[in-house]
């Protein structure tokens, strides 16, 4: 999962990325307003992390462009503003949590993977596809109760065109929600495509997988 956080305090923001990289999110950090404005009009994030009080403007517009450009973004707002109008606002404009400071990293965890399982339709922590099992928090996927030995970047792969069934992911979409910041990768590289077939090589050893559908020259789709 990539995440974008927006805080302008550095070192809660070094301890927020530190916690979110060993818990395997992705984290790309921006300090302003305007950072945050051209990173959401560039790539596209499961999550952000907003705080209000930026140096250069309210976090308030920020939620905002992105309700406009995002929809399925999860935004917790984390903030020192804990008036009950702000919390109101906050989530009157879109978010989908609003967490005041100072908080414990292990609640704001909890609260974003919940608000991220949410946005994608999920109620548990297990999903289940064509008797495969994922189980989302502790990055495991089996078949009959047998482990499958996926690699970081292929569990993610999976996890995330699970999370969006049915529907055409490109590899454009994927390489920004497994590598992060497009304008920083080659997007013409074939890596994508080499993590996928490993992935189905790891998932066919257990079963047909006709349901994991490659669509010529645009991307993936897995059908239920």
């Amino acid at each position: 999962m990539n995440v974008l956080l927006v805080e302008d305090y550095q070192e809660l923001a070094k301890e927020i990325i530190d916690f979110l990289s060993k818990n395997g999110y992705l984290c790309k950090w921006v300090s302003s307003q305007a950072e945050a404005l051209e990173e959401i009009s560039v790539n596209e994030y499961d999550a952000m992390l907003l705080d209000l009080g930026l140096p250069d403007g309210d976090g308030f517009d920020i939620l905002k462009d992105i309700r406009k450009k995002q929809a399925k973004t999860a935004v917790i707002v984390i903030t020192a503003r804990g008036e009950l109008n702000d919390k109101i606002d906050g989530l009157q404009l879109g978010a989908d949590d609003y967490l005041t400071k100072p908080f414990a990293l292990t609640e704001l965890g909890a609260r974003l993977f919940a608000v991220i399982r949410r946005t994608h339709g999920v109620a548990t922590n297990e999903i289940e596809i064509h008797h495969f099992k994922i189980q989302l928090q502790e990055y495991r996927v089996t078949f009959a109760e047998e482990i499958i030995n996926l690699t970081k970047k292929e569990f993610d792969i999976f996890q995330y065109l699970v999370l969006n069934k049915n529907r055409v992911i490109t590899r454009l979409q994927l390489t920004e929600h497994i590598w992060g910041d497009i304008l920083e990768l080659n997007s013409d590289s074939n890596f994508i495509d080499v993590h996928v077939r490993n992935l189905r090589k790891k998932l066919e050893k257990f079963a047909k997988i006709d349901w994991f559908e490659t669509v010529r020259n645009v991307g993936y789709r897995i059908n239920m």
